[in-house]
């Protein structure tokens, strides 16, 4: 069982939904780009039931308020909603897992406030999101960020009504690592029944900006928090070596820095299973999670 939790905030409110006793160990959970909260909603029952879970959807997600007209979504404003998140529930101190898009959240916090992340786990995440190649193609995506933004307000476009059957079809197309099953989760908290159908929740100014870091800041900054970090890989997702893109040599720079430099510091596990194994075959990975929630010593490998 779970319980709706809403977290005023000056634009209006995060929403949250909430497992676990209100005393037990705290772990904020944080969902991938155009996810929500649900994400995690056959994982967590499968977890220590000793914890107090909260996942909480991001600002212009599931069912937390959009930004203000005019205001973009930077990634520093995702972090800002973890911080606010943290304050409203009093946790100074607690656990972290972030999928996809989560996880460079929770590891962005992780490394702006390391005093009061005990554990870090990643899925699906390296901890950071993935740069461009070089300079121009860094400029360019600034561009593309600045010129999306416009457009949309420009646009003012309502947002799109569809049939509970196309709306959940729409989504598995733009997400083939989802599964139909996966994917009527997501919508239920992605989507608001209206006269004319579904209407997805997702603000579409999200996708306007995103922040990256070289593989030399990645490494520096794992390193300080070195021992309570546990990432975890599905090998058919999105950041398997031998299935990358040749041109994405960020990852592949990164993964070496993981083979050698992290190596003792970081927990990295590969499971079977795509982008969504948490979702989609929560079992194959709660119990790698359940082990590193427990352990009084995270050095020790599981």
């Amino acid at each position: 069982m779970f319980s709706e939790v809403k977290f005023p905030v000056p634009w209006g409110h995060v929403a949250a939904k909430a497992w676990g006793p209100p005393e037990g160990h705290p772990v904020l959970c944080l969902h991938g780009w155009l996810d929500n909260a649900n994400t995690f909603d056959r994982l967590i029952p499968l977890l220590p039931r000793d914890c107090r879970y909260v996942a909480m959807d991001f600002s212009g997600h599931g069912l937390s308020s959009h930004r203000p007209a005019g205001s973009p979504y930077h990634f520093l404003d995702y972090v800002s909603d973890v911080r606010r998140v943290a304050a409203a529930l009093r946790w100074r101190r607690f656990t972290l897992m972030g999928h996809s898009m989560g996880g460079s959240v929770a590891g962005m916090f992780a490394f702006i406030y390391p005093e009061m992340v005990d554990k870090l786990i990643l899925l699906e995440n390296l901890g950071f999101l993935l740069a461009p190649e070089d300079t121009e193609a860094w400029l360019k995506s600034k561009r593309l960020a600045i010129d999306r933004l416009l457009s949309l307000e420009a646009k003012q476009q309502a947002p799109k009504a569809r049939s509970p059957e196309a709306a959940l079809q729409r989504l598995l197309e733009a997400n083939r690592h989802l599964t139909a099953e996966g994917g009527a989760i997501l919508l239920q908290r992605g989507a608001t029944e209206t006269p004319t159908g579904l209407v997805y929740n997702r603000d579409m100014r999200v996708r306007t900006n995103r922040e990256y870091l070289t593989v030399e800041q990645c490494v520096k900054l794992l390193q300080k928090i070195k021992d309570r970090v546990l990432i975890i890989l599905a090998q058919d997702g999105l950041l398997v070596p031998h299935k990358l893109e040749s041109r994405n040599q960020f990852v592949k720079s990164l993964r070496e820095a993981f083979e050698h430099t992290l190596k003792e510091d970081v927990q990295l596990v590969e499971v079977p299973g795509s982008h969504f194994v948490h979702l989609n075959e929560p079992e194959v990975v709660s119990g790698i999670i359940s082990n590193f929630l427990t352990a009084q010593n995270t050095r020790a490998r599981l």
